[in-house]
């Protein structure tokens, strides 16, 4: 078997003891963002499998894009990544 080579870690341990590898990222050419793509985003980065640079060049993602998604879920859990409820996050944090 024939491992390519990259930058960064193959797989990270999450703290609820699961394990994420890049396979369980969404794929680079990903143009629809629901909630749990987003959310599987914003693990890899915050524990290390990808690095925000790299996140934002793989989606060809805004680094305003990524911010808010890393700030949305630090303030309100994966949940405020819904589209549905983003207005009401929006709303309570003004």
């Amino acid at each position: 078997m024939y491992l390519k080579k990259i930058d960064g870690p193959r797989a990270v341990t999450l703290p609820d003891g699961s394990i994420m590898t890049r396979a369980d990222l969404p794929p680079p050419e990903t143009r629809r963002w629901v909630a749990s793509r987003k959310a599987a985003v914003v693990r890899a980065v915050r524990h290390g499998l990808l690095t925000e640079t790299q996140a934002m060049e793989r989606y060809a993602l805004s680094s305003e894009e990524l911010a808010e998604w890393l700030n949305a879920v630090s303030s309100h859990g994966e949940e405020a990544l819904k589209a549905t409820l983003v207005q009401r996050f929006r709303e309570g944090s003004a």
